[in-house]
């Protein structure tokens, strides 16, 4: 099994155009390939990196920086999850674009290219045994990028000359999808080893942790995919005609049908008056209201600070706009976690269609209360010395009902 193993890794590196049909024709399923490929080599980069920051450590001149043991480990569980869980979602981006560029969509086929396309990108996290080396593991991600491509037209079907622009797509969508996936580390930190379940017969993909659960609405997942591919088709009609200005636009829709909102989050001054002048005894100190975009991705967030002699309190309200759809956790995924250790405690949950992490420590000195509402937006209050009733309390002087029923502006 394990030399089967290493004999792909070897051949789809080194000779990638000879070894995809031989994937091709390959009978597979889903936990096949996770269970005979993906588990072992998601694992290396996480490894690599708890290795990296927890035992080796940063520094130079002397110098050196170690990520705590525990933290590590808690990070090289969710890197590891997250890994897997991309994987999937990028497969169903690879299968819904496929008929835009000429394709044959096959989810299989799918899951395929981005299992092993990956493997550059996995094995080339390796690197992170040295931080300082970091930087060779992008080199490596890049090679998964050409491993994509030369995958692309075999597993697709896509016609050669299309394969470039069917390959820059989906990176760019891997990059949009990426980044709100990687948001779900900061609502939970699993830990211990892990089982893989498949599909339950009603929708649902479920990867468990003894400290708690992902579960993917595949169903709302296939949903969402199913709009890429219409805007998809409107692209490929625009570019059959020539129109540049209709093509951008089918673009646009089709980063919304990934997102799942229309790229402008809710105005800061919206979410500013949502703050409240005090809560309770705690009088507010200051407040911050900030709108911007990079890469035609925009987000919006209002901070105001509270105190009450050594009480110390946060409130913020977070829109990520177009990224709003998909970070609605609630849309597509469940979280649980209910973790107690001697010094603290976690607990992620859901509330309705609302996704709520709380975490405190017991000896009272910090504590932060989470909620990702429905439509997407986030609210969070993080204290010292203040306990976990009053955070709930925090976060409920916002209107939740308000807030959730807030339409995102029009482009």
């Amino acid at each position: 099994m394990m030399n089967k193993l290493i004999q792909r890794v070897q051949d789809i590196l080194l000779k990638p155009k000879d070894t995809w049909p031989v994937i091709e024709a390959e009978p597979a399923d889903t936990q096949s390939i996770y269970k005979n490929y993906l588990i072992y080599l998601a694992a290396i980069p996480a490894l690599a990196s708890f290795i990296g920051l927890s035992l080796v450590g940063v520094g130079g001149f002397g110098y050196s920086v170690r990520v705590p043991l525990l933290s590590g480990l808690m990070s090289m569980v969710v890197t590891y999850v997250l890994a897997l869980v991309m994987v999937f979602v990028m497969a169903l981006i690879v299968d819904a674009l496929a008929p835009t560029f000429g394709g044959t969509k096959s989810q299989i086929n799918a899951l395929k290219l981005i299992a092993y396309g990956s493997t550059a990108s996995f094995v080339g996290g390796i690197f992170n045994l040295v931080p300082a080396l970091g930087v060779l593991g992008l080199l490596a991600a890049l090679y998964s990028v050409y491993l994509i491509y030369t995958g692309i037209p075999v597993l697709m079907k896509c016609p050669q000359d299309k394969a470039v622009g069917y390959t820059a797509v989906v990176i760019v969508c891997g990059i949009v999808a990426g980044m709100v996936i990687g948001a779900l580390s900061r609502i939970a930190t699993p830990s211990g080893p892990m089982s893989y379940g498949s599909a339950d017969g009603h929708g649902e993909m479920t990867i468990k942790t003894p400290g708690g659960e992902l579960k993917i609405d595949t169903a709302k997942m296939e949903a969402m995919t199913r709009k890429m591919e219409e805007a998809g088709k409107q692209m490929e009609k625009a570019q059959a005609s020539g129109d540049q200005q209709a093509a951008g636009q089918a673009a646009g829709a089709m980063m919304t049908a990934l997102t799942g909102g229309n790229g402008q989050p809710i105005p800061a001054a919206d979410l500013k008056a949502l703050l409240p002048e005090s809560i309770g005894s705690l009088k507010r100190q200051s407040f911050d209201a900030q709108s911007g975009g990079a890469m035609g991705i925009s987000a919006s967030t209002a901070t105001s600070t509270f105190a009450d002699g050594d009480k110390h309190v946060s409130l913020a309200i977070t829109d990520l706009g177009g990224m709003g759809g998909l970070m609605s956790v609630a849309a597509w995924s469940n979280l649980t976690v209910d973790r107690e250790t001697s010094t603290g405690v976690e607990k992620v949950y859901k509330a309705g269609k609302r996704t709520v992490r709380e975490a405190w420590q017991k000896d009272g000195s910090h504590g932060e209360y989470i909620v990702i509402l429905e439509n997407g937006v986030m609210v969070e209050g993080k204290g010292d010395r203040t306990d976990i009733g009053a955070l709930k309390a925090v976060v409920a002087s916002v209107n939740l009902d308000k807030l959730e029923a807030m339409k995102r502006p029009a482009q």
